[in-house]
């Protein structure tokens, strides 16, 4: 999701409804207050995301098994919201007492929790413009979030496709970033038919 983040590269094909958000967000469910921001790429968002890394890192030490930038804010080029998507690896994200607490010391909200989608967590925080979502390692979405990177930075043809669909998108208007989000998902899997076709 976008609001209950699952990312560019969502496996999700269904439209989420309110009631599904609202079941899914811890705390307050916020509407968007105009159209969505895209922007064009910042060479500074790989550093603000080694500075989460490291922030992460220093919180969870060895219970952190991947810290990964995801999302458009990490393909060179491309245009995106400006938060950077960050996805962090753990043993087991069922298992909230032993990262939730290190997460929420080091500035971290909880904002979510998808127990029926891989249990995905995300959490934000307040003075940084960041999602970041955690997954249980080994967790199948996470090499799908990172196959689908990986394609955009090597290949300009869909990069191009992917941003012209983001620019007309983000022109219309939503109640949520999350319905924005869903409207994607007829090109990010348009994207992987071209991913799985490749020789």
């Amino acid at each position: 999701m976008d609001e209950a983040n699952k990312g560019d590269a969502s496996s999700s094909s269904k439209t989420t409804t309110e009631e599904q958000l609202r079941a899914y967000t811890v705390g307050e469910l916020v509407p968007l207050t105009g159209q969505v921001q895209i922007v064009d790429y910042d060479a500074e968002w790989p550093r603000l995301f080694e500075h989460e890394a490291e922030c992460i890192r220093t919180a969870l030490s060895e219970r952190a098994l991947a810290i990964e930038h995801a999302g458009s804010t990490s393909v060179p080029g491309l245009v995106a919201k400006p938060i950077i998507d960050i996805v962090l690896g753990v043993e087991d994200t069922t298992d909230e007492p032993a990262y939730v607490p290190a997460l929420e010391a080091a500035g971290y909200i909880l904002r979510i929790q998808e127990p029926d989608w891989y249990e995905h967590r995300m959490f934000k925080r307040p003075d940084a413009s960041v999602n970041l979502h955690v997954f249980s390692q080994g967790c199948p979405e996470i090499e799908r979030m990172l196959l689908f990177r990986d394609w955009l930075r090597s290949h300009p043809d869909d990069r191009q496709l992917y941003e012209q669909t983001k620019r007309r998108l983000a022109g219309q208007t939503w109640k949520y970033a999350q319905n924005y989000a869903d409207a994607k998902t007829a090109v990010v899997e348009e994207i992987f038919r071209h991913i799985h076709s490749a020789p």
